[in-house]
């Protein structure tokens, strides 16, 4: 069952993000508190057949330009995965988006994150030409500041 992130699900949320070390930094209490009550509507979460939280999305609009939205983390449960819990929950953040008229979908990733790419090569995101190649994954320097090199994917809506 898919449905938005409730203030009731932040603590199982946040230990689901801490699983995702080191790729995902799971956020304070008070971050998730704010996405369940402003965002919740672009954070599905993912409820498993044993009713445990078996995948989650933080994704917003974007500030910088309100026809994207951006992709903060996704992460499915190692126990859940290969049950297509990721593109579930990605088509439910596309739904919102379509709804507000949004052009792309958006998301980074850490350059030596091979799985990632996988994933998001296959979930229909393309990998953005940046400034160089790592491993034959394109990456801009400097992305997130200072020494914060990503891949950035997009996902167009139109």
């Amino acid at each position: 069952m898919i449905t938005p992130l409730q203030p009731e699900h932040i603590g199982e949320v946040r230990q689901l993000m801490k699983l995702g070390e080191p790729y995902i930094s799971a956020r304070t209490l008070s971050d998730y508190w704010l996405y369940a009550t402003l965002f919740s509507t672009t954070c599905p979460i993912a409820i498993g057949s044993d009713n445990t939280i078996a995948g989650a999305i933080i994704a917003f609009r974007s500030q910088d330009n309100p026809a994207d939205v951006y992709i903060q983390d996704v992460m499915v449960h190692p126990q859940h995965r290969r049950r297509n819990i990721a593109r579930t929950l990605l088509d439910a953040v596309r739904a919102r988006a379509e709804e507000w008229g949004c052009g792309r979908l958006y998301l980074t990733s850490e350059p030596n994150n091979h799985a990632a790419h996988a994933s998001w090569i296959a979930l229909g995101f393309e990998n953005l030409a940046g400034d160089h190649d790592i491993d034959g994954i394109s990456v801009t320097a400097d992305f997130k500041g200072p020494g914060r090199d990503r891949a950035v994917y997009a996902l167009s809506l139109e």
